[in-house]
């Protein structure tokens, strides 16, 4: 990392906790501290964070210590099983630090959807290997990306949960916001297209050992539950650690597109600009996103919400999505 990046300004940080939990924590508060102090910077020399071992040890305890840890990918190899094989890590790191490491096909499983509608979602199941590594990613590239992220995004972020976006809903609905585009996106995790996920993370990342590990875990394909194995051309698998933060970074286009307005000196960032608008029948709209779930509440008419329903789509259409017809509704 350059020697010349911003330094902390604010007021002087807690001390971070001894170990390597401690020394993960301090190179995440430096990312987040350059990103916000410089908007337009794209990282370098990422890739040695990914591969420290201190980033390794806290990525593999949180895979641990998650609900699926008992569950094992293509390779048969659980996280306990892992933890017991001596110099897990080691090999691990030696293979990323030699640009050895290839992931393995994520391990289809099908589950019922909640709600008892008697439809089907698959989840991909990654080996221990490739969840330490993906954990690995984002915590790194977490802290870079949560410096730009909107408020309006509530899901899969730290600090923020679905409750908060209900909150937030209810609240916009109290203030005259009474027409909704209740937006479900189709297949969202499916479809999302590569190219346009990899030119999202472009944008902030130029390492170029990194951004090929986010692409070779885009593209590790599939091992059915027949026992096919298929590519993968689109889409980030559901069960992935590293899923939600990619396509939440994906979604970014969305929640700009729709939240410029509300920017400082934009057409709503105030109440006179919005009654003014009201009064010459204009519409306001606030959008609040949880993943691939979104409302889009306006201050206007059923009309307006359609026309917002309409530039939703043309928003989209680039990153390889479309609403959904059957879950997209205006109310």
């Amino acid at each position: 990392m350059p020697e010349d990046a911003p330094p902390n300004g604010g007021a002087p940080a807690a001390p971070a906790p001894p170990g390597p939990s401690g020394r993960v924590l301090e190179m995440q508060a430096k990312l987040h501290r350059w990103a916000v102090a410089d908007p337009g910077r794209r990282f370098d020399d990422l890739f040695n964070f990914v591969h420290d071992p201190a980033t390794l040890m806290m990525a593999f305890d949180r895979v641990a210590g998650n609900k699926g840890a008992r569950t094992a990918g293509v390779d048969g190899l659980t996280a306990a099983e892992a933890a017991s094989t001596p110099g897990f890590l080691t090999a691990l790191r030696a293979d990323l630090k030699s640009g050895s490491f290839r992931p393995l096909p994520v391990r289809e499983r099908k589950i019922p959807k909640p709600g008892g509608s008697g439809k089907i979602r698959s989840l991909g199941i990654p080996s221990v290997a490739d969840r330490t590594v993906q954990a690995a990613l984002k915590l790194v590239l977490e802290p870079i990306f949560e410096a730009g992220f909107l408020p309006v995004s509530y899901g899969f972020r730290p600090k923020r949960r679905a409750q908060d976006a209900i909150a937030e809903i209810q609240r916009f609905g109290t203030k005259g916001y009474r027409w909704v585009l209740d937006a479900d996106i189709e297949a969202a995790f499916d479809n999302v297209s590569h190219r346009a996920v990899m030119d999202a993370v472009r944008v902030r990342v130029k390492d170029k050992r990194l951004l090929a590990l986010v692409k070779a875990f885009l593209k590790a394909g599939i091992l059915a539950e027949d026992g096919q194995h298929r590519d993968t051309h689109t889409g980030t698998p559901q069960g992935g650690i590293l899923s939600p933060l990619i396509f939440n970074i994906a979604l970014q286009v969305l929640d700009e597109h729709l939240h410029r307005d509300w920017k400082p000196g934009g057409r709503m960032d105030a109440q006179y600009p919005r009654r003014k608008r009201r009064r010459h029948g204009l519409p306001n709209w606030r959008i609040v996103r949880y993943a691939d779930d979104f409302a889009i509440l306006v201050h206007g008419c059923a009309d307006d919400a359609r026309a917002l329903q309409d530039e939703v789509a043309s928003v989209l259409a680039p990153l390889g999505l479309r609403l959904s017809p059957a879950k997209t509704r205006i109310v």
